[in-house]
């Protein structure tokens, strides 16, 4: 959901990078898991706000800056129980990375490796015998089976 940035101030908060399509996202959740290390560690939000376009918390038991810098670069999650459900024809990106992709031919693409940003539209990441750069539009993609684990799109294996 995002990486806990520098210090803001001396009295423990932090900046926020938030990975959701909007800032606001995360002020939805009272509680944050943050990494340390291969492990997650349950913090209290005590208070949050956006900042400009970025987001700052103070987070329960962190109470000066030098307590602030130690969380810096850490990754912060939320339970996924606590996450509303994705409309029809929307998907959380984590469930669609690993799916088998193929077109509506039936011809094996590869899999989904990974989700890009870009301005205009996102672009699937698609790797096989070679990799494949798709858009993530409506008029590629056809289907979406998350239980079967397929992605099925309108595109050319020879594109």
């Amino acid at each position: 959901m995002g990486r806990i940035g520098a210090p803001f101030g001396v009295a423990g908060w932090i900046r926020v990078q938030t990975y959701t399509a909007s800032v606001e996202s995360l002020l939805a959740y009272t509680t944050w898991f943050v990494a340390n290390g291969p492990r997650w560690q349950a913090q209290e939000v005590q208070a949050a706000r956006v900042k400009g376009r970025a987001l700052v918390a103070k987070l329960k038991g962190c109470e000066d800056r030098d307590a602030a810098g130690r969380l810096r670069g850490r990754e912060i999650a939320v339970l996924r129980d606590n996450m509303p459900r994705p409309a029809s024809n929307e998907w959380y990106w984590a469930d669609l990375i690993g799916l088998r992709v193929v077109n509506v031919a039936g011809e094996e693409l590869g899999q989904l490796a990974r989700i890009v940003e870009t301005g205009s539209n996102d672009v699937l990441v698609v790797e096989g015998e070679r990799e494949r750069l798709i858009p993530f539009i409506e008029e590629v993609v056809r289907d979406v089976d998350l239980a079967a684990g397929v992605m099925r799109l309108d595109w050319r294996a020879d594109y």
